[in-house]
């Protein structure tokens, strides 16, 4: 950090803030995909035999989705080489990844408990984690169609735009921040299932959790810093 000729500080740099949250990204992609790949048999969207996959399948959906694509499209302003046009399309492009990717989420755990007879007597919708997701997924939809409305639809005035931008960014940190937050709600769930209490698995998905909120403190940093 120098100093400016007025007396004051420049701001810090946001390249390592964007270097620790890839570097804490593949760590809890690579964890993640240890736990469902080896300890728990794979992923896919139909339950055959095996209803853990589709419980596993809504892990990995939603940590690709709302929660990397969702902080890669956050750091893409400052990622991205080119022109400021070319960091908005692919900013789009991750978010609406994200969504995708979230929606997969969604069926793979609404089937998972329709086909597999868990807690049978135990609404679907009923926990915080399943409230604040549904919300989450909800909020992500609702911001980027706002976000394609003022920032690319050609026919949004300049001062609509400039009004709206503090509102998007808040708006999109905030998205964020809860997709945090229900990953570790979820990750309790897991927990739960699969009646862990310890072992190589256990440890390991405790630090997909560590690795996801330090992944997300990160992203946040990088949008503080220049």
């Amino acid at each position: 950090m120098a100093r400016s000729e007025n007396g004051g500080r420049y701001r810090m740099s946001a390249t390592p803030a964007i270097v620790m949250a890839e570097i804490f990204a593949v760590a809890a992609i690579t964890l993640m995909l240890v736990s469902v790949l080896h300890f728990e048999g794979g992923i896919s969207l139909k339950a055959a035999n095996n209803s853990v996959r589709l419980f596993n399948a809504h892990f990995l959906f939603m940590l690709f989705g709302p929660i990397i694509s969702t902080g890669q499209a956050i750091m893409a302003f400052k990622m991205v080489p080119g022109t400021k046009k070319a960091r908005k399309i692919v900013h789009m492009l991750l978010n609406l990844l994200g969504i995708f990717l979230g929606a997969l989420g969604l069926v793979a755990i609404f089937r998972f408990y329709k086909e597999s007879g868990w807690t049978p007597n135990v609404p679907n919708v009923h926990s915080l984690h399943s409230w604040t997701g549904l919300g989450l997924i909800g909020l992500y939809v609702i911001q980027f169609f706002l976000g394609f409305t003022f920032f690319l639809f050609p026919g949004a005035k300049k001062n609509m735009r400039t009004d709206m931008k503090p509102w998007h960014v808040f708006l999109g940190l905030t998205i964020f921040i809860l997709a945090i937050f229900t990953s570790g709600t979820g990750l309790i769930q897991r927990f739960r299932f699969l009646q862990l209490l310890r072992g190589r698995e256990a440890f390991m998905l405790n630090f997909i959790g560590i690795d996801i909120v330090l992944f997300g403190i990160s992203v946040v940093l990088s949008v503080i810093l220049s």
